[in-house]
């Protein structure tokens, strides 16, 4: 994350509004959720005391999505924002073996963060922010720190593959907030939300959803799959397939 993007999620202000917002400007972002907590079902929904790792957790709603499923869930959350690992704590203080670790994506990468292996890692806008070096890098780590048949899933932003579908895909967005300011009797305020997105510094970091997926099977994942989808919000992931040996 470049160090514009760091002073911005530091300040309390703009953490607190996006957090205030997130239903309005999010696509989706309740179907997002479902699905998260079907692929944890199907995939390890029978097995109890999972190890699971919220990257970039803000205020906590991932793990909290997976703990009214699974309670015997032991989660590690990491943020880079003081103000975001304090809603979190607030969100998840009826949970236990919940831990909170404050670090970036650039300390994981340089190890400076000692962590265990988990059975689940997962991420929400957060993982867009790096370059395609970097979210390379990143996938490499997370699938180094995946137990066999581990699992990871990012709901995040991705690249229009086209000008012309860029276009249309921003008018979906647009008219979705629109929609749901209208149903909450809110202001309009969404430009400045495709505004940022757009800004030159956050927008030159976004790859296409097929780059992303390229970069995870190259970090060694199997079963990758788009699970979800709705114009530039993307929910992707794949498998630490369990290696048998032959005889």
């Amino acid at each position: 994350m470049a160090e514009s993007e760091m002073r911005k999620w530091a300040e309390k202000d703009y953490v607190y509004r996006y957090l205030e917002e997130a239903d309005i400007r999010i696509m989706d972002r309740k179907r997002f959720l479902d699905i998260l907590k079907a692929f944890y079902a199907h995939f390890l929904g029978d097995r109890k005391g999972n190890r699971v790792l919220d990257l970039g957790c803000g205020d906590g709603v991932l793990t909290h999505t997976l703990l009214q499923t699974d309670g015997s869930i032991s989660a590690t959350l990491i943020d880079g924002s003081d103000d975001m690992l304090n809603k979190a704590r607030g969100r998840l203080s009826d949970f236990e073996n919940v831990n909170f670790i404050r670090a970036t994506f650039q300390d994981l990468l340089a190890k400076d963060v000692q962590l265990r292996d988990f059975d689940f890692v997962m991420s929400s806008l957060a993982i867009h922010h790096l370059t395609g070096s970097k979210k390379k890098a990143l996938f490499k780590y997370i699938y180094l720190h995946l137990v066999e048949d581990g699992c990871f899933v990012n709901i995040d932003l991705a690249l229009s593959p086209t000008k012309a579908v860029e276009k249309w895909y921003l008018d979906l967005w647009e008219d979705w907030m629109t929609e749901r300011e209208a149903g909450l009797d809110v202001g309009s305020g969404h430009e400045w939300v495709i505004g940022c997105c757009q800004e030159k510094e956050h927008y030159s970091k976004l790859d296409t959803l097929a780059d992303q997926l390229n970069a995870l099977k190259e970090a060694g994942f199997k079963d990758v799959d788009c699970f979800y989808k709705h114009g530039i919000f993307v929910m992707y992931g794949g498998r630490k397939k369990h290696l048998r040996c032959s005889v």
